[in-house]
C-alpha cells in the first residue's frame, strides 16, 4: 500500500471512530510525532523537542545563560579584523 492509500485508510477508520478516547490517543501520538519545524542545522523537530527546547531556553534566561545584544555586536566586530 502506497502513503496515499495508507493516509485514505486512516482517515476512513478516524472518521469511523465512535469514542472520544481513542480520538486523543491519536491526537496525543500526532503532537508527539509531526514535525512542526527545524533547526538551524536542518534536522526535524516534533512538537514535544520544540517545547522542550522552548523551556530550555526560558531557564537559560532565566539562568542569565544568555548574551546582551551589546556583547553580540562587539563579538561580531571582532570578527571582521
Amino acid at each position: 500500500m502506497d502513503i496515499q492509500a495508507a493516509k485514505l485508510d486512516l482517515v476512513e477508520k478516524i472518521l469511523n471512530i465512535k469514542t472520544e478516547t481513542i480520538i486523543e490517543k491519536i491526537s496525543k501520538i500526532l503532537d508527539k510525532e509531526m514535525i512542526v519545524g527545524y533547526t538551524t542545522e536542518g534536522k526535524p523537530l516534533t512538537k514535544e523537542a520544540y517545547n522542550n527546547r522552548l523551556k530550555n531556553a526560558e531557564q537559560d534566561v532565566l539562568s542569565g545563560r544568555v548574551t546582551s545584544s551589546a556583547n553580540l555586536k562587539k563579538e561580531i566586530e571582532g570578527w571582521r579584523k
